[in-house]
């Protein structure tokens, strides 16, 4: 159920409900210090203003394409490598891009996971040691990684929830970075995005997976004749 206060009628833009506990204590600041301290007063409301805006949470529109993977994050796209047998895609997220988390492809959250760390700079090398929040698909994981000022990572999912492509599956606070470790059947040839380009979380396509999965279950389709007469 939403948090959201009657005042959120009033935003032009719609926002994630934890922003508005973030925005209570400068907007109320602000309020008692308008008529004593003006300068300070409009700081403070400007400023749980700015925290709103930073939570907002835009409703997107996911491809409808099977087999295709949309990015998990809003940004520019820094990592892309291997990881044993498997691609490791990395979303940066700047301050300015929406910081709601999508899910990349359909399927069953399996588990989420939080593990402490460090708090490097989300577009550093060594980011990879921060305090993240890995989210377990099964045939993919989802990490949403802090940075050296985001400690604030809120997944919206638990094990046993069901998403669809370009579901919400939760927001982080204040810059970070969102990484997505894919199936192990998408090859490099099949990526469709490289480092630095710019990406929007549930839209932007980024890998078409040539191998026809069964997104109900996750579990990949036979046109073999065994598994024809099987389904027969």
């Amino acid at each position: 159920m939403s948090r959201a206060p009657p005042l959120s009628r009033l935003l032009p833009f719609p926002v994630v409900d934890a922003a508005w506990d973030l925005a209570l204590v400068p907007a109320l600041a602000g309020a008692v210090a308008l008529p004593l301290l003006p300068p300070v007063g409009v700081a403070l409301v400007a400023l749980a203003v700015g925290i709103l805006w930073f939570h907002r949470d835009p409703d997107r529109d996911p491809p409808d394409v099977e087999g295709t993977v949309v990015s998990p994050a809003d940004g520019t796209v820094s990592v892309v490598r291997e990881e044993g047998s498997r691609l490791r895609v990395g979303v940066f997220m700047n301050v300015t891009d929406v910081h709601v988390n999508r899910a990349p492809i359909a399927g069953e959250v399996r588990e989420v996971r939080h593990r402490p760390g460090a708090n490097r700079p989300a577009f550093d090398k060594e980011s990879d040691r921060n305090e993240q929040v890995a989210i377990d698909f099964g045939d993919y994981e989802l990490l949403v990684i802090a940075g050296w000022f985001a400690r604030r990572i809120h997944p919206s999912v638990e094990a046993g929830d069901r998403v669809e492509r370009g579901d919400r599956v939760g927001h982080v606070s204040f810059g970070s970075r969102a990484d997505v470790v894919l199936p192990a059947d998408v090859t490099r040839e099949e990526l469709l995005v490289t480092e630095g380009d710019s990406v929007r979380a549930g839209e932007t396509i980024v890998a078409e997976r040539s191998t026809a999965a069964d997104e109900s279950d996750g579990t990949e389709k036979s046109d073999t004749p065994e598994a024809s007469a099987a389904e027969a």
